[in-house]
């Protein structure tokens, strides 16, 4: 069954948006749904920062986004959640959640000046929609890590009614993504999974998530060597299989490696598809 839906799609407003497009594009299926982007490391990090991996160039942030950014700690029923929140924490539009990877930090997900400027991006687009977007800490990516990312969208969703949840998770972080689909409290809220150089799970073929036709993304570099490439695409294409036009889709950015994803995820564009869908 699909999940509920409003009638009129929130579609977040432009931030940026010639520096963050996607480079060229070498292939695509031909209902878009499958890209082949191509990614340089000479030109997407080289030349887009000015301490490369370190310190983006300032033309691709906004800094004062940081006068609507609050670091946190909430007081759940899975344990206390460290989180940052950036914009509206009542009758926010929609909420956007970053899980990072192994050795990261709720702090990632709001630097401002690495990753290319993306995070920052994020925050500005969500502020600047009425939206809510958190960074929170968690203590593992098993079980307990769940509950308190559960615990944490329970209450800023039910601050805000209505509000589609989108959940990004990068590398390790994936494994949470996939517990919370399979959460069927969880599952009717989220209005789309990312998946951003992370790894499958087979067990969301029979998730609440996947009943209800949740949008998935995936973001992945042709060398990543932590999950191969080849076995995300395989999964990609088992969730197309399973489910006839599920909305799905992937961009694979070539000769890009493990952390190319969280850089390069155009967050406007996947963010307002998945809205539209709703």
């Amino acid at each position: 069954m699909v999940f509920s839906q409003p009638a009129h799609a929130l579609e977040l407003p432009p931030q940026k948006d010639r520096l963050f497009a996607y480079p060229a594009l070498l292939s695509a299926s031909g209902d878009g749904s499958y890209r082949v982007v191509d990614y340089r490391e000479m030109r997407d990090i080289n030349g887009r920062d000015d301490i490369p991996e370190r310190r983006v160039n300032g033309g691709y942030i906004s800094t004062g986004v940081r006068r609507v950014q609050e670091d946190l700690a909430l007081r759940t029923s899975a344990g206390t959640v460290r989180h940052v929140a950036v914009g509206t924490r009542e009758r926010a539009s929609a909420i956007v959640l970053y899980l990072h990877g192994q050795g990261g930090n709720r702090r990632q997900g709001v630097d401002d000046f690495t990753f290319g400027g993306n995070f920052n991006r994020i925050k500005n687009l969500m502020a600047n929609a009425g939206g809510l977007y958190l960074s929170p800490d968690f203590s593992d990516f098993s079980a307990q890590g769940a509950r308190e990312i559960a615990a944490l969208i329970d209450h800023y969703a039910t601050r805000s009614p209505g509000a589609p949840v989108f959940v990004a998770c990068g590398s390790m972080g994936g494994a949470l993504c996939w517990m919370l689909a399979s959460d069927p409290a969880t599952a009717k809220r989220l209005g789309g999974l990312l998946l951003l150089g992370s790894m499958w799970d087979e067990g969301f073929l029979e998730a609440p998530a996947f009943a209800g036709r949740v949008p998935v993304f995936f973001g992945h570099g042709s060398r990543d060597p932590v999950f191969a490439v080849e076995k995300q695409e395989a999964f990609f294409q088992r969730i197309r299989r399973a489910a006839p036009n599920y909305p799905a889709r992937f961009v694979r950015f070539e000769t890009g490696t493990h952390g190319t994803p969280i850089r390069m995820t155009d967050w406007r564009e996947t963010l307002n598809w998945m809205l539209s869908l709703r």
